[in-house]
């Protein structure tokens, strides 16, 4: 039987898995089209096309259901795989990627690239004004999708990129980013390559946006981490630099692009379910949407915090006085709440001193018999993981690709976050998150814990109640 969705906070309708997100927003408003998977039979089972839901403050959706509707069996787009919406000359428009599995049997090229356009964002009219923007010679006729379009300034043009690969076969790392200009959105000129950098099989998810002189390039990939990263530039045609820390999230959080209401810039992925909700399995395709807001850093990096409002949908909870884990030689642990159900939100400000080897945080434990999920801080290898808590008989969690770069110094405040909605948990600290999907409940204790050194816990605050 298939898991149905508890999930109190976090969006995803019952019996749907959410899959990628365009996302678009004017004046305070989201309009977030996604992909819906039935599971029926799997990921990927039945055609879909873009559902629509719409938000202004990440609690409360408004579900308009399929939206852009998919073609049928024997039409280009049997699915509808993802693109974006943006408006311009009066209308909006959606570039998207049509799909269709039978038609690589039949020797055709199964990717394209069409257009829709609407009135009211809900209604959808599609043209054939998109068509000739197939597969160039050279390029592989089944990887050519994900398109995205933003207007260049400096050209007057609009400039389109999608993902593509070199070649035909999938396991080498040609994968790239190709660009077509515009001038009316109608004639589209074929520019070769706009970013080709030898590292992957293929990007999906490209997207641009630009904040005040600098230009950030937000791509997912399926090669090396499979994960969502970013590089950054003073131009749109590059170099394209990369951060220390090149990504927002782990292993878990997929398939994101942002959007930006005019105050603030969200970022849409989405935490995958595991296959037979088994903690040692591997991810599917899919499942539920958790927004991060993102920011620009003092040294021009992006960062990430919770959506305010996401934050703020819990009540006001409890405060707990100061507190400190001291030790020598030890590990120590300090059991903070003992009762947190399976939704709830946690803070604390912590600081630790110089020599500290690490401190974790442990969520749903048994005090018992000890079992927890836990995110844990290596501050001697600067490196933040989750993994089942203890991990015995080794391994009890499949957590590859679920760790983050730390650069926390000793002595200097802060602000750690964590909010639990069933079986997501997730984290941000400084300007990081860490997204995590489990099955197994062992308790409904949270503790903290630090080892070779101190750490002293200020303003903790707990709620486990929605308003």
């Amino acid at each position: 039987m298939k898991r149905s969705n508890h999930h109190q906070l976090y969006y995803q309708p019952k019996n749907i898995w959410v899959g990628d997100v365009m996302p678009y927003a004017s004046n305070g408003k989201f309009y977030i089209y996604h992909q819906r998977d039935t599971r029926n039979p799997g990921p990927f089972g039945e055609p879909f096309g873009w559902a629509l839901a719409t938000t202004e403050d990440f609690v409360h959706y408004q579900d308009f259901g399929e939206s852009l509707l998919r073609g049928a069996d024997d039409e280009r787009d049997q699915f509808i795989y993802a693109g974006s919406v943006f408006e311009a000359d009066g209308k909006v428009h959606a570039f998207y990627t049509g799909y269709n599995r039978e038609f690589l049997k039949e020797g055709k090229t199964s990717q394209v690239l069409l257009h829709a356009e609407s009135d009211d964002f809900v209604h959808w009219k599609k043209s054939e004004q998109a068509l000739q923007l197939e597969p160039q010679p050279g390029y592989d006729i089944r990887n050519w999708r994900d398109p995205f379009i933003v207007w260049d300034d400096e050209n007057e043009e609009y400039l389109l990129i999608l993902g593509a690969r070199k070649g035909q076969d999938k396991h080498l790392q040609t994968g790239r980013l190709v660009k077509f200009t515009s001038k009316d959105l109608k004639d589209w000129d074929f520019k070769g390559d706009f970013w080709a950098p030898n590292l992957y099989t293929m990007f999906e998810m490209p997207e641009l946006f630009k904040i005040g002189d600098w230009w950030y390039l937000v791509y997912s990939e399926y090669s090396d981490k499979n994960k969502i990263l970013y590089r950054m530039s003073k131009s749109l045609n590059g170099p394209w630099i990369k951060p220390k820390d090149d990504a927002f999230d782990g292993r878990a959080y997929y398939a994101g692009r942002t959007a930006f209401d005019g105050k603030r810039r969200v970022l849409f992925g989405w935490v995958p379910t595991k296959k037979d909700d088994e903690d040692l399995n591997n991810y599917l395709w899919g499942g539920t949407l958790v927004p991060h807001e993102v920011y620009q850093r003092e040294d021009f990096s992006l960062g990430v915090k919770p959506v305010a409002q996401v934050w703020e949908a819990f009540q006001s909870g409890i405060e707990k006085a100061k507190t400190q884990i001291r030790t020598v030689d030890t590990r120590e642990e300090k059991v903070l709440i003992e009762n947190t159900g399976e939704i709830f939100k946690f803070e604390t400000t912590l600081t630790f001193t110089e020599g500290t080897s690490d401190f974790s945080i442990r969520l749903y434990k048994n005090e018992e018999t000890d079992e927890s999920y836990e995110f844990r801080f290596n501050l001697d290898d600067s490196i933040l993981s989750f993994d089942k808590n203890p991990c015995y008989p080794w391994f009890q969690y499949m957590n590859k690709g679920l760790t983050r770069p730390l650069n926390l110094k000793p002595g200097k405040e802060y602000n750690l976050k964590v909010i639990v909605d069933d079986s997501i948990l997730t984290l941000y600290i400084d300007g990081l998150a860490l997204n995590a999907r489990v099955y197994h409940k062992f308790g409904q204790s949270l503790a903290m814990t630090a080892t070779n050194g101190t750490l002293d816990l200020d303003k903790i605050r707990f709620s486990n109640k929605l308003n």
